[in-house]
C-alpha cells in the first residue's frame, strides 16, 4: 500500500529490536570462541567471498540483462517478420482482386485484344511484382500476353501452350472456379532464381468457363516490392521454394572473425514462415544476428566488476528497482492502452464530479457537439451543449439521481444536444456512478451515441410501412397469407377482413375452391413427409408455384378471381398468399356479350335470308329439273346408264352445294362460348368469302380478296374472327350500294399480309370499300354501342367487332380514302399478334402505320 512504513529486510523478514540483540550476542560469542589463526583466515578471506560473491551477483544480473535483451530483440525480429509477411501478403491479394476485376472486364461484350494489353499494362504499372500478365482461352491457350520488361521469363505469343505445372494450376482454377497459385521452377540449367510465382484467375459468365487471367511474378521482384525495405535493411530476407532451395533474396552476413571464434556470440536467428494467400510451395525466410553486441574484449564487463564495490548500495536496491520499474512500464502502458481506447471510442464519454462539474470529456464527445475539451472541463450546469428551453428538464434529472446508481435503467434517456455552431441533433444519454478503486463515488460518467441517423432510419421505415399499409388496405382486392403447416393467418387485408372477418377460414375457403393444395394443420407428430414442399429448397419456390382460377363464393354471392403465390414469409417460413378479385361485374358482363354475339350473327344472317334464299333455290331447282328430266326418260325408256349416271353425279353434286350452304350458316350463327385453337388464317378467309359472296351478288358488289403465303397460324376463336370480317365486308357493300357507284367502282377489297407492329409480329387484316366513306362525327363514335349510320342499323356490329378484336389482344380503326379532296371510300383494318413458335418474322418490314 502506498505510505506504508517499510518494514522488510533484504531476505523479506522483519526482525524486532529485541531478536536482533541476541542474534548480535551470538555471533560474538561464536567469534570469541575461535583460535587467533582461524580468527585471521576468517579476517582474510571474508573480504575476498564477499568480492566474490559481489562478482558472482554482478555477473548474474549482467546474464539476466542478457537474456531480457535478447528477449525483446526476437520479439522485435518476430514482430518486423509478422509485418513482412502481411505486407508481401496484401500486396499479393491486391494483386488478385486486380486481377479479378480484369476478369470480370473479360466477359463483357465487345472485350478484346486491344482492352486486354490496355487493362493488363494498368495492372502492371499499379503492381510491380507483377512481370507478366497472360489471357488464355478455355483450352488453356494464349490469346495475348503482355510483360512489365523485355526479358520477361515467361512472355509468350499468341498459341502457346502451358506447361505442365502451369496447365495443372489452370485446370485447377476451372474446377474450383477460383484464383488459385501455383510455383513454376526454373527451366532445365537455369538458376533457381529463375523460377515463377503463377497466379490464375478463372474467367466465367455464370456456369460458363471462358478462359482465365495469369498473372507471374519473378522472386526477385516480389521479394524487392512486397517486403518493406525497413525490413530488408535490417535482416537476410529471402525467398525458398517448399522443399527449402533458395530462389531470391539475401544470406546472411558473415560476423567478424572474433565473433565466429566465440560460440555464444555467432548464433543467429531464422524464422520461416508461408506465403499467404500461396500453400506451402512458397516461403519467406529471415535471418539476423540475434544476440546482442557485446564490446571487443569484454570492456564493459570489467569495468562494472571493478566498480561494483563503489555501486554496492545500488546492487542491494536492484531487484526492488526493478520491479518498479517494470510496474511503472506496465501501468504506462495500461494508462496508454486506456487513453488510445477511449480516444478511438465513437462513443461520447463526459465525466462530472460530485458537484456536477464536467472533469473529462473524450474527443469523441468533443467532435459531436462542436465543443473542445478546453472549452467543457470546469463548466458547471447549464452546460453550453444543452437547448436553453431543456434546461430546466435536465437540471431535474441530475438532481433526482439515485445515489450508486443509474439514471433512466439500462436503456438510458433521449435528449436534444445543441453543437458549438447552433446545429442541433438528437442523442441517447446513459449515466452511471464513478467509482474508484475504493469502492467509493467519486463521480458520474455518461456516455452519449449520436441516434440521428437511427431516428431517421426509423421514421422512414414507419412511413414506409404507414405507406404499404395503407396501399394493401386500400386494394379492390382481398389480400391473405398463410404458412404452410399451421392455421394461422400472417397477413389479411381490409377487405378480406370485410368478406371473411379475422378468421383464416376464407383463406381455406378460396384454396379449396381454387384448386391449390391445402397447408395442412400444424402437428407436432407430422412428419417430414406430411409436409407439402418439405426438404426442397425454397428459392425461387414463389415464382414457380403460382395459380389462378375462377371461383363462385355462395355465401357471397359474387364471381371471384382467386390467384396464389407461395413465398419465404419475414420469420423464413414458407406461405401461401391468396390474391382474390371481384369479377361478378365481368362475368355478367362476357355473358350479356356472348349473347350480344349470337344475336349479331343471328342479323346479319336475317339481313342476308333473301340472298341465302336465292342462293339455296339455284341447287333445289337444278335437283328438281334433272330428277324430273330422269324420271321423263326413264319412262320413255330413251335414256343409256351412262346419261343416267351422269345425270345422278349432277344431282348428287348440287344437293352437297346445297348442304355446304347451309352448314356454313348453321356454324356461323350457332351460339357457343369462345374456343380458341391454332386456326390457319386461309380457312377463316374461305369461309368468310362463301358466305359473304351470296350477299354480295343480291348487291352487285364484286369481293376481291388476297391472302400472302406462308402467314403463320394464329391462336384465336375462328367464328369470332369470321364475324368480324363478315361484318365489315356487309358494311362495305352497303356503303357501295348506298353512293350508288357504278359498276366498274363497286369492289370490296380483302387483303391479309404479315406484319410487325409495337415490335410484335402481326397478322393485319384490311377491308377497304368504295363508299361514300365515313364523316369526323362517324369516325369518333362509329365504335359506339347502340350507334349506327344506317336508319336500320341496331349500332352493336361494330362494337362487338372491337370487342372481338380487342379480346384477342389486337385493335381496329378506321380511315376514309380520298381523291384530291373527295372522299372515295373507307378502309376499315385490324391486326392480331402472333403467339407461339409458329409467329416468327424473318423478313416481315416494321409497319411504320398501323392501317
Amino acid at each position: 500500500m502506498p505510505g506504508a512504513p517499510y518494514t522488510c529486510g533484504m531476505f523479506g523478514s522483519a526482525a524486532s529490536p529485541k531478536s536482533t540483540r541476541a542474534d548480535s550476542a551470538a555471533a560474538e560469542a561464536w567469534w570469541d570462541s575461535l583460535a587467533h589463526p582461524a580468527q585471521g583466515r576468517l579476517a582474510r578471506l571474508a573480504p575476498m567471498a564477499v568480492a566474490l560473491a559481489l562478482l558472482a551477483a554482478i555477473a548474474l544480473s549482467i546474464w539476466y540483462l542478457r537474456q531480457v535483451e535478447i528477449h525483446r530483440v526476437r520479439e522485435g525480429i518476430a514482430h518486423d517478420v509478422e509485418y513482412a509477411q502481411q505486407r508481401l501478403r496484401l500486396n499479393l491479394l491486391e494483386d488478385q482482386e486486380r486481377g479479378m476485376q480484369l476478369a470480370a472486364a473479360a466477359t463483357r461484350p465487345g472485350f478484346g485484344v486491344a482492352q486486354f494489353r490496355a487493362s493488363a499494362e494498368s495492372l502492371l504499372a499499379a503492381s510491380p511484382s507483377v512481370s507478366t500478365v497472360h489471357w488464355l482461352d478455355a483450352d488453356g491457350k494464349v490469346l495475348s500476353s503482355v510483360a512489365a520488361a523485355p526479358e520477361a521469363r515467361r512472355q509468350r505469343q499468341r498459341g502457346d501452350a502451358l506447361g505442365t505445372l502451369a496447365q495443372a494450376s489452370f485446370e485447377r482454377a476451372r474446377d474450383l472456379t477460383q484464383a488459385t497459385y501455383a510455383l513454376l521452377p526454373a527451366d532445365a540449367g537455369q538458376a533457381p532464381a529463375a523460377a515463377a510465382l503463377q497466379l490464375t484467375m478463372p474467367i466465367a459468365s455464370g456456369s460458363r468457363f471462358l478462359g482465365a487471367i495469369v498473372a507471374e511474378y519473378a522472386p526477385e521482384r516480389l521479394l524487392r516490392h512486397g517486403v518493406p525495405a525497413e525490413v530488408q535493411a535490417k535482416y537476410a530476407t529471402a525467398l525458398l521454394d517448399g522443399q527449402g532451395q533458395w530462389l531470391a533474396g539475401q544470406r546472411l552476413a558473415e560476423r567478424p572473425a572474433l565473433s565466429q571464434r566465440l560460440p555464444w556470440m555467432s548464433q543467429y536467428t531464422e524464422i520461416l514462415l508461408p506465403v499467404p494467400p500461396v500453400d506451402g510451395s512458397l516461403q519467406l525466410r529471415v535471418q539476423s544476428w540475434w544476440l546482442p553486441h557485446w564490446n571487443e574484449g569484454g570492456v564493459l564487463l570489467w569495468l562494472v566488476v571493478w566498480l561494483s564495490v563503489a555501486t554496492t548500495w545500488a546492487l542491494v536496491n536492484w531487484r526492488h528497482a526493478l520491479k518498479r520499474r517494470q510496474t511503472q512500464t506496465a501501468l504506462e502502458s495500461e494508462i496508454a492502452f486506456r487513453r488510445a481506447m477511449e480516444n478511438s471510442m465513437i462513443t461520447g464519454i463526459r465525466v462530472l464530479d460530485l458537484q456536477g462539474r464536467i472533469i473529462y470529456v473524450n474527443p469523441a464527445f468533443s467532435q459531436m457537439t462542436g465543443w473542445s475539451a478546453q472549452d467543457l472541463i470546469g463548466r458547471a450546469e447549464p452546460y453550453p451543449y444543452w437547448l436553453e428551453e431543456d434546461c430546466q428538464a435536465h437540471s431535474a434529472r441530475l438532481r433526482e439521481r439515485p445515489p450508486g446508481g443509474a439514471i433512466e435503467g439500462a436503456t438510458g434517456y433521449q435528449m436534444r444536444v445543441k453543437r458549438k455552431d447552433g446545429s442541433v441533433f438528437s442523442a441517447r444519454m446513459y449515466m452511471s456512478a464513478l467509482v474508484d478503486g475504493a469502492g467509493t463515488q467519486i463521480g458520474w460518467m455518461g456516455s452519449m451515441t449520436d441516434i440521428t441517423e437511427p431516428n431517421r432510419i426509423r421514421q422512414q421505415l414507419a412511413a414506409s410501412y404507414e405507406r404499404f399499409t395503407t396501399v394493401l388496405e386500400a386494394l379492390d382486392a382481398s389480400v391473405s397469407v398463410t404458412p404452410l403447416g399451421s392455421a394461422e393467418l400472417l397477413f389479411a387485408n381490409k377487405l378480406y377482413r370485410h368478406w371473411f372477418g379475422a378468421s383464416p377460414a376464407g383463406h381455406q375457403t378460396l384454396v379449396v375452391q381454387g384448386g391449390a393444395a391445402v397447408p395442412p394443420a400444424s402437428d407436432e407428430s407430422a412428419t417430414e413427409a406430411d409436409i407439402p414442399f418439405a426438404g426442397f429448397p425454397r428459392d425461387g419456390l414463389g415464382a414457380a408455384l403460382t395459380g389462378r382460377a375462377e371461383i363462385y363464393v355462395a355465401h357471397l354471392g359474387k364471381w371471384l378471381e382467386v390467384r396464389s403465390r407461395y413465398l419465404n414469409w419475414v420469420d423464413g417460413r414458407l406461405a401461401q398468399m391468396i390474391i382474390a378479385t371481384d369479377i361478378t361485374a365481368r362475368r355478367h358482363a362476357e355473358g350479356l356479350a356472348e349473347r350480344a354475339q349470337t344475336s349479331s350473327r343471328l342479323i346479319t344472317m336475317g339481313e342476308m335470308a333473301s340472298s341465302v334464299a336465292h342462293e339455296l333455290n339455284q341447287p333445289l331447282t337444278a335437283i328438281s329439273n334433272y330428277c324430273n328430266g330422269m324420271i321423263s326418260r326413264i319412262r320413255s325408256g330413251a335414256i343409256t346408264p351412262g346419261s343416267l349416271l351422269d345425270a345422278l353425279e349432277k344431282t348428287a353434286h348440287q344437293a352437297q352445294r346445297a348442304g355446304l350452304v347451309v352448314h356454313h350458316i348453321r356454324s356461323f350463327v350457332k351460339r357457343s362460348a369462345p374456343q380458341r385453337a391454332w386456326t390457319e388464317v386461309t380457312s377463316i378467309v374461305d369461309q368468310v368469302v362463301e358466305l359473304a359472296e351470296i350477299d354480295l351478288r343480291r348487291r352487285q358488289v364484286r369481293l376481291a380478296h388476297q391472302v400472302a403465303a406462308g402467314l403463320p397460324r394464329l391462336y384465336a376463336d375462328p367464328i369470332l374472327i369470321e364475324q368480324v370480317l363478315l361484318n365489315l365486308i356487309k358494311n362495305g357493300a352497303e356503303s357501295i350500294e348506298a353512293a350508288q357507284r357504278d359498276a366498274g367502282r363497286r369492289v370490296v377489297d380483302l387483303r391479309v399480309t404479315q406484319r410487325l407492329i409495337e415490335r410484335q409480329p402481326v397478322v393485319h387484316f384490311s377491308v377497304t370499300d368504295t363508299g361514300r366513306g365515313l364523316s369526323p362525327e362517324e369516325r369518333n363514335k362509329v365504335y359506339e354501342a347502340f350507334y349506327s349510320t344506317k336508319q336500320e342499323g341496331m349500332g352493336i356490329g361494330l362494337n362487338l367487332c372491337r370487342s372481338i378484336v380487342e379480346s384477342h389482344h389486337g385493335r381496329i380503326q378506321a380511315d376514309n380514302l380520298y381523291n384530291a379532296t373527295q372522299v372515295a371510300g373507307c378502309r376499315f383494318t385490324f391486326w392480331i399478334p402472333v403467339d407461339g413458335a409458329d409467329g416468327i418474322l424473318s423478313n416481315a418490314p416494321e409497319a411504320a402505320n398501323p392501317a
